[in-house]
């Protein structure tokens, strides 16, 4: 590939511990790409693999100078790996996919007809899964009937890791948590357009999933996140005036209660309805005090990385072709020293 020639797609792929999987999603990746006949480059995420994971990048990283391996200093999880490697990507076009096989590289070329029909972002739906039902399945749905609710956006599969996304789009959201499977939703705040492509939902052939059916809280949690984020993080009176006026509501009513049991039947209100008046009063307060807390601090964290521009990740090395091919252009600079 010539040193002048721009890279039209980015392919980003984090692994954990998926030694196995690498070489053939490799190959079955430069033989899709090559057919297409574009400028690519790929840019392969190792999120703290604990295997030979590294190993095996590196020696394809060798071999192939369209390879950019990132690696990162632990296991930040999903989100962190994904930021880093669209931080990293420089295509027009940035696809992202799972490095467990079960994304099939084939499909790629349907993603690129859609963008190229003007969409903004191209996500994957997988139409027949093959997961457990009750323990992935079920809980997977029942997320994207509530995701596509408060978010207003018709997608049957949020979850999924494979979309493509223009670059300005992607590198323009900032991502932490687990807010990588609502990207449509924050994209689509910003005036993104959207559609969806059915895809087969492979069988892993080896190794055992890293993404259980534990997310499913931390999954249900960041969805009320984003919904605050995308409808009141810029007039968070509505919300929480809506709690203190329901809270002094009620606060209300049981005082005119408790004052006519007082005043007018002459009972002692501490003796008959006192442990259950106080238990009231702390749960609901207690409820209050620590949603609100909750919420807020997601507004501080979301203003302390975008204005500060702080990174949620730490790279180990960046090993990359680009100085060699005379290209240089800035990578980003997250915390923590890098290789390069």
């Amino acid at each position: 590939m010539a040193s002048d020639s721009p890279i039209r797609y980015s392919i980003v792929v984090p692994f954990y511990n998926e030694q196995e999987n690498i070489p053939p999603l490799y190959m079955k990746l430069t033989e899709v790409l090559d057919g297409i006949g574009e400028p690519y480059e790929l840019v392969f995420v190792d999120d703290g693999s604990k295997d030979d994971s590294f190993k095996v990048l590196s020696e394809i990283y060798e071999h192939d100078r369209r390879v950019n391996l990132v690696r990162l200093r632990r296991n930040f999880g999903q989100t962190s790996a994904l930021k880093a490697g669209f931080d990293f990507a420089r295509g027009e076009v940035i696809i992202s996919m799972d490095g467990d096989l079960q994304h099939d590289p084939e499909e790629i070329p349907r993603f690129l007809d859609k963008i190229e029909e003007g969409y903004d972002l191209v996500s994957g739906w997988r139409h027949h899964r093959r997961d457990h039902w009750l323990m992935r399945q079920l809980p997977s749905r029942i997320a994207n009937w509530m995701m596509a609710k408060l978010s207003g956006i018709d997608l049957h599969d949020f979850g999924t890791t494979f979309k493509a996304y223009r670059r300005e789009i992607i590198q323009e959201i900032q991502l932490y948590g687990e807010l990588h499977r609502f990207i449509p939703a924050l994209a689509s705040s910003t005036g993104a357009r959207i559609a969806e492509v059915p895809i087969e939902n492979l069988e892993r052939k080896s190794g055992r999933s890293n993404y259980g059916i534990g997310r499913t809280i931390r999954v249900f949690l960041d969805l009320i996140i984003v919904k605050f984020l995308l409808d009141y993080s810029t007039r968070p009176l509505q919300f929480f005036g809506l709690l203190g006026v329901a809270g002094a509501g009620l606060g209300s009513l049981l005082a005119c209660f408790l004052a006519y049991e007082k005043f007018y039947l002459h009972k002692a209100i501490m003796a008959e309805h006192g442990p259950l008046m106080l238990l009231a009063v702390a749960l609901f307060i207690s409820g209050v005090q620590f949603f609100s807390m909750g919420l807020l601090g997601e507004i501080i964290a979301r203003t302390y990385y975008e204005s500060q521009n702080k990174p949620i990740y730490a790279l180990r090395e960046v090993k990359s072709h680009r100085k060699e091919m005379g290209d240089s252009t800035e990578s980003p600079r997250p915390s923590g020293n890098s290789e390069r």
